[in-house]
């Protein structure tokens, strides 16, 4: 049985592969198109395709694919096999460099938010070769870019890998004021901790809403959920562990650090945690990670859900973003040093990223807005939708002190000058952690806490990295002219600290007084996906991205397309499921329950008129009252959909979703869910929440 360590890497082509495979030049300029982003030229990219070719198809790979991350939010691949006809009617197995490098996918369906017509069929994916290439059901994925034929990102990698130089740039910039001459580079770091549910497939199976909509529209209340909070890292159940083992071991075979895993929350709830990585491998890492827990999971009798919230009543699914930005020298930027210069440099990072998030809070909620997640945060077990920023007593104390010239601690303690004087030595875990802020700073890290469970973590990476890009831009311009490097420092960390306070709160996000108290600090409270995605419009969001060149401004204005398209399209499809499966199974069931009533009260009566009835009689009167309501809010429903069709305005049209459609649909639920509470079980056609919840065991 082979070990962890011989398993891990195993289908990747990875630099111990590359070391053995290439010759030692070819090598080198792989590693520099890595560290520095330099383009491979033709000779070198073929020595590189042959010896991948070999590689894989050693490992049982008969087909390659660019392996790429269309703006549907998840991955896409089109299989091409490595023959090639020769004479003799006999075949050779070749890949080229060219191939390796670029290729040519169709591009006409995938979302482009008017960035090309359908009938535009070209797109261009383009190798990535920061992040290494892999083998996936016996075909080679090599990580991609796609774009357009005019150069327009089409994809969501793109823009993090411009975000990642924009970063790294601007960074460098403040790194070498601080005497760093030994550091070339400057990268973001994540480690996307994945929430998801699993059920049995059987009762999956006989939901139309899981299986339409990725959510229950549909469910009445069971009598236990997770308040007795048994469930939170109990024991694991033998499906479980059996699906999680497994899923550790195809991760690890791709190079994916799974680290850790335990029982969330709420009854069939779970949570898989990787070590964290470079920003760009961390996103095609959780990108693979949701595509095998998915796919694993069938292989166990079970359905992995990764809907924000699969169920009413219960904590939902994220994913916690844990960003960090880190030297090419191993130094983590966000963590406090040993020196006055160390810590300087730590508290110059730290305000580039308070400025970040109070500046661009429009652009942080936005990110990570979509129709499932907008039922998730603010719901209890997820932060609201006010951005705000956890530091910590003491780290807030220190900064208060430096705000006002203040003597920090004893009033002995002389005042903290930056640059100057070494700051209170803290621990990392300096205080308690707060699970209700959506962006907590954890010691060395920020955990960005609004993610959806569903989403790939490029977004709300691209928002982050570009702007903390511009507050690094910022202070560069400040301090690369200043006389007196030490007093400019001082005075800079001063004036942001200042300013951007405001985003700062380390009380109890999910406390009603907090929205309040976000209110007269002037903080955004963007509750929906169509109150957020006008933000994309705003000028200063499009100066930032253009600014930075992460994003043109017709690529903007395609994301915010997109966005709104994909909000009303989802509503849109949820209501015609729920008109389904009220018109076509519940109704009919709720009417076969009140006539069994009504039969069995009949038959007593004919047994014996003396025979009390009223159970029967009751029941169905209060059946048939909640069925003429069912019928009366359906309707409401179909003239909501109807209502909307001719709206040709997006934002028009994705906010009369909301106002109209979707409360329409929870007006229907209300009753329905009513409805079932009240119906016997052998008549009501779909498994109810508890068998659901509990349906692995």
């Amino acid at each position: 049985m082979n070990t962890v360590t011989e398993v891990f890497g195993s289908m990747v082509f990875n630099d111990d592969v590359m070391r053995q495979r290439l010759p030692k030049e070819v090598f080198r300029q792989v590693q520099r198109s890595m560290k520095d982003g330099r383009r491979l030229d033709s000779a070198a990219a073929t020595v590189v395709a042959n010896a991948m070719k070999d590689w894989a198809i050693e490992k049982g790979a008969t087909h390659f694919t660019h392996w790429f991350q269309p703006m549907t939010g998840i991955t896409a691949e089109k299989h091409d096999s490595f023959l090639s006809p020769i004479e003799g009617g006999r075949v050779i197995m070749e890949f080229s460099g060219k191939e390796l490098i670029q290729g040519e996918p169709d591009a006409s369906s995938f979302p482009s938010g008017g960035l090309r017509a359908t009938f535009e069929a070209r797109g261009y994916t383009a190798w990535d070769p920061t992040s290494y290439a892999f083998i996936k059901d016996d075909v080679l994925c090599i990580p991609t870019a796609f774009c357009s034929y005019g150069g327009e990102a089409l994809d969501k990698k793109t823009p993090l890998l411009r975000s990642m130089e924009a970063i790294n740039r601007q960074g460098m910039r403040i790194i070498k004021l601080f005497g760093n001459d030994d550091v070339t580079s400057i990268k973001t770091t994540v480690g996307p901790e994945q929430e998801y549910f699993l059920i049995d497939k059987a009762v999956y199976d006989r939901r139309k809403d899981l299986q339409y909509t990725g959510r229950t529209l549909f469910g009445a209340k069971p009598p236990k959920g997770q308040e007795l909070e048994d469930h939170y890292f109990g024991a694991i159940k033998p499906r479980v562990a059996a699906f999680m083992k497994e899923l550790d071991e195809e991760l690890w075979k791709l190079g994916v650090m799974a680290k850790t895993e335990h029982n969330e929350a709420a009854p069939g709830q779970h949570e898989l945690a990787p070590i964290y990585n470079t920003t760009n491998i961390a996103a095609d890492h959780n990108q693979l990670t949701m595509e095998l827990m998915q796919k694993i999971a069938r292989k166990h009798g079970m359905v992995c859900l990764l809907h924000e919230k699969p169920f009413a009543g219960v904590n939902g699914s994220g994913k916690h973003n844990n960003w960090s930005i880190c030297t090419n020298t191993g130094v983590n930027l966000l963590e406090p040093g040993e020196t006055p210069y160390e810590n300087a440099q730590f508290l110059l990072f730290l305000c580039a990223v308070l400025q970040a998030v109070d500046d661009y809070q429009d652009m942080l909620r936005l990110c990570v807005a979509s129709a499932g997640n907008d039922h998730r945060l603010g719901a209890g077990e997820a932060p609201p939708a006010v951005v705000s920023v956890f530091l910590g007593d003491e780290l807030e104390g220190i900064l208060s002190a430096i705000e006002n010239d203040a003597p920090y601690g004893s009033k002995e303690k002389e005042l903290i000058k930056v640059g100057v004087h070494v700051l209170p030595k803290f621990p990392r875990d300096t205080t308690d952690r707060n699970r209700t802020s959506p962006f907590a700073f954890t010691g060395n890290k920020f955990e960005f806490r609004m993610l959806g469970s569903s989403q790939s973590i490029s977004g709300p990476n691209v928002v982050l990295n570009t702007a903390v890009a511009e507050s690094l831009r910022q202070f560069a311009d400040v301090l690369e002219g200043a006389e007196d490097f030490e007093k400019a420092l001082h005075d800079l960390i001063q004036d942001v600290i200042r300013k951007h306070k405001r985003i700062i709160f380390n009380g109890n996000g999910y406390d009603a007084a907090w929205l309040q108290e976000a209110e007269r600090r002037g903080l955004l409270n963007l509750v929906s996906t169509p109150d957020c995605v006008p933000y994309y419009l705003a000028p200063k969001n499009i100066e930032l991205f253009s600014r930075h060149k992460v994003y043109s401004e017709t690529e903007i204005r395609a994301r915010y397309q997109i966005k709104l398209d994909n909000y009303s399209k989802v509503l849109h499809i949820e209501a015609l499921t729920m008109l389904n499966m009220v018109w076509k199974d519940i109704l009919p069931a709720a009417s076969a329950y009140s006539k069994s009533l009504a039969d069995a009260a009949l038959s007593k009566k004919a047994l014996s008129p003396d025979i009390d009835c009223r159970f029967e009689t009751e029941q169905a009167k209060k059946i048939s009252a909640l069925t003429a309501s069912v019928v009366a809010r359906a309707q409401d429903l179909e003239y909501a959909v109807q209502d909307v069709k001719n709206i040709t305005d997006s934002l028009k049209l994705a906010r009369c979703y909301r106002d109209e459609v979707f409360t329409a649909m929870n007006d229907l639920r209300l009753v329905v869910d009513e409805l079932e509470s009240c119906t016997a079980s052998r008549f009501w056609p779909y498994p109810s929440y508890g068998e659901l919840l509990f349906s692995v065991r």
